[in-house]
């Protein structure tokens, strides 16, 4: 079945509601390929132990996976991964698009001319083993 492999490892916040921040984790784990389309994911009692929640906080989450799409349930078959590509690229988009925001956000203070940002950026990547 499931190991507890990536599921215990989560920080939760105080700011945000820990439902939110584990499907934020689910959204962080499809993106990244440690969750694949169609993967069968621990059941919302697993989830709850693995992670050190409140069952109830699991099925919130699971139900707002639901609500996104980024989750199936049907019947009494184990909750899985949605295989729709559409949505899985949404969840990378999503991620990615915030995670530019937050970099643009802190660097605009700098008053660094875009080519040079440009730049810095393409040799940090390229040296931190990224690079298309």
């Amino acid at each position: 079945m499931q190991t507890s492999e990536g599921w215990s490892e989560v920080a939760f916040n105080n700011r945000d509601p820990v439902y939110l921040q584990v499907v934020r984790h689910f959204k962080e784990r499809i993106a990244t390929g440690h969750l694949q389309a169609g993967q069968i994911i621990p059941s919302r009692r697993e989830l709850g132990s693995l992670m050190k929640i409140n069952p109830n906080t699991a099925q919130k989450a699971y139900k707002e996976m639901e609500e996104q799409q980024l989750i199936i349930t049907e019947g009494n078959s184990p909750s899985r991964i949605t295989d729709d590509a559409k949505v899985l690229e949404q969840v990378r988009a999503e991620l990615l698009g915030e995670a530019v925001h937050a970099f643009v956000a802190s660097v605009r203070k700098i008053d660094v001319p875009i080519e040079e940002l440009l730049q810095l950026v393409k040799q940090q990547f390229e040296e931190s083993g990224g690079g298309a």
